[in-house]
């Protein structure tokens, strides 16, 4: 049986207040929020974005949505998770006051910010799982311990994943620290030493101190790194190199597993938001975030494989060519094919666009 796929569709460049009403028309029609009952505490994961990109969705829709979650006399909340990488996201303080600065303010929102995995990321709750590369999974804690889930995803290209929304947005998003670092433990950069230009940005940026200046070049001491990405992130000279076919398979389908611990106690009492609008071929994490196709709406499922596979597929409609040509060369549908051979959620959907 298909997986129902709702869609709001908008405009190129329609601005936020049009896309919101008729998203709470939506979702006040449709009471796509029924299965939040009286005193429920409600998370809303979603992502603050990172300091120079404007891709995340914007908290006004949190707003309308949390409005529609205290009408059912549910207790809504905004989270979200540590970063691995240095930044102002690694720890709850500055996470929380770098929301504010992005407009998330509950005088925007009318939400508490609450972040997930605690005070320093290590606040989590092992969930086990029908995994074949794990038993169990490290979760952040608020999200297993909360009543429901919201999770609201931006839709954008990604370096490792080939693309994120929802199934990233659950496993590496609402994963603790340690759930991260398990999640990159495979992948090892190197830096290309003729490239190197010695600005000492991977330095700078590095979780684990594993980058230092070797005979006027950056040099990695493996035993270190833990295969976050940031080097790959921040340098722009391409001077670090990743062994692709070692990493990206296996870095998604240890997030589709970590994703499946979240879905496991919060069927029937969540729901997946995807905005395809603002789509970048980089993620929100990064800098680079010009817009790469037009505006296609938004995406609202109980399914958070199935509102992946419309996603991808209307990403590609839209742009008339494969996903891998307009952001990175490398299998973008290991996501979607993982969750199927798990038998996690259902890739086989219909859509059903909302007046």
């Amino acid at each position: 049986m298909k997986e129902k796929v709702f869609f709001v569709k908008m405009a190129d460049n329609e601005d936020d207040q049009s896309v919101c009403a008729k998203l709470e028309k939506a979702i006040n029609e449709n009471d796509f929020f029924s299965f939040i009952k009286p005193k429920d505490m409600v998370a809303f994961k979603t992502h603050f974005g990172e300091q120079s990109t404007t891709g995340y969705v914007r908290p006004l829709y949190f707003k309308m949505m949390g409005d529609i979650v205290k009408k059912k006399n549910g207790i809504p909340f905004l989270t979200e998770t540590s970063t691995l990488y240095r930044g102002k996201r690694t720890n709850a303080v500055e996470h929380i006051e770098f929301a504010y600065e992005h407009g998330f303010i509950p005088q925007n929102t009318g939400l508490p910010i609450i972040m997930a995995d605690g005070l320093m990321g290590d606040q989590e709750i092992e969930v086990k799982i029908a995994g074949k590369l794990y038993p169990t999974v490290k979760i952040a804690s608020l999200i297993v311990k909360s009543q429901a889930l919201i999770l609201v995803s931006h839709f954008t290209g990604h370096l490792i994943t080939g693309f994120g929304a929802a199934l990233k947005n659950m496993g590496m998003g609402c994963s603790s620290r340690r759930g991260k670092l398990i999640q990159h433990s495979t992948a090892r950069p190197s830096i290309v030493r003729k490239k190197c230009t010695a600005c000492e940005e991977c330095i700078k940026w590095c979780p684990q101190d594993a980058v230092a200046m070797i005979d006027g070049k950056a040099e990695i001491d493996k035993s270190k790194c833990i295969g976050c990405g940031e080097c790959l992130a921040v340098c722009r000279f391409d001077a670090v190199n990743y062994n692709w076919s070692a990493t990206y398979v296996d870095l998604q389908r240890k997030v589709v597993e970590h994703a499946m611990g979240v879905y496991k106690n919060k069927e029937n009492k969540s729901i997946y938001v995807n905005f395809l609008n603002r789509v970048s071929k980089d993620c929100d994490c990064m800098g680079r975030t010009e817009k790469i196709l037009p505006d296609i709406g938004v995406l609202i499922s109980f399914d958070p494989v199935a509102v992946d596979a419309a996603s991808l597929d209307l990403v590609e409609e839209k742009a008339g060519k494969h996903f891998s040509k307009l952001t990175y060369d490398i299998p973008y549908k290991e996501q979607i094919d993982y969750a199927r051979e798990l038998g996690f959620g259902s890739a086989e959907y219909e859509i059903i666009e909302l007046d």
